[in-house]
């Protein structure tokens, strides 16, 4: 698979959370050119402020390893990640992160803060906007349809 191909799971991922009255944001963890986990947020359905889809994607991944060292795992997600998944991101040791639109309300990333310039115990390599459009325009759409 190609960069452009996680992407689009993540996406798919993504309209599969709108579909479901969620916050359209999926997310996959890629390990050794293979999806190894995907999610999408699902807080609404469990009423788990923790159903964010890098927290579930990284879980899963966790499992499929048998273990919680995902250094040589790559992230792809269509929001900028918040503090939360951040903090979870670098804890599991990610080793790079994929992201599309930038969240100028919670993005941790460098909308709002830059996690990554701290002094913590990891820090993964990022890349921000990676079809961006397409994802910013799934958001979008879904709050202009919720009003």
């Amino acid at each position: 698979m190609i960069i452009d191909e996680y992407m689009q799971k993540a996406l798919y991922e993504a309209q599969q959370a709108a579909a479901e009255g969620e916050i359209p944001v999926g997310a996959v963890v890629v390990k050794d050119g293979e999806i190894i986990a995907s999610a999408h947020n699902n807080r609404e359905q469990t009423g788990d402020a923790t159903g964010h889809a890098e927290l579930i994607a990284i879980r899963e991944a966790c499992k499929v390893l048998g273990g919680w060292h995902l250094e040589k795992c790559t992230l792809y997600v269509t929001l900028e990640p918040c503090p939360m998944c951040m903090g979870a991101i670098i804890n599991s040791r990610m080793g790079e992160v994929v992201y599309g639109a930038k969240d100028a309300k919670a993005g941790a990333c460098e909308s709002v803060i830059n996690m990554c310039a701290y002094p913590l115990n990891h820090k993964p390599k990022v890349t921000g906007g990676f079809m961006s459009e397409e994802c910013a325009k799934l958001l979008s759409n879904f709050f202009t349809n919720k009003r």
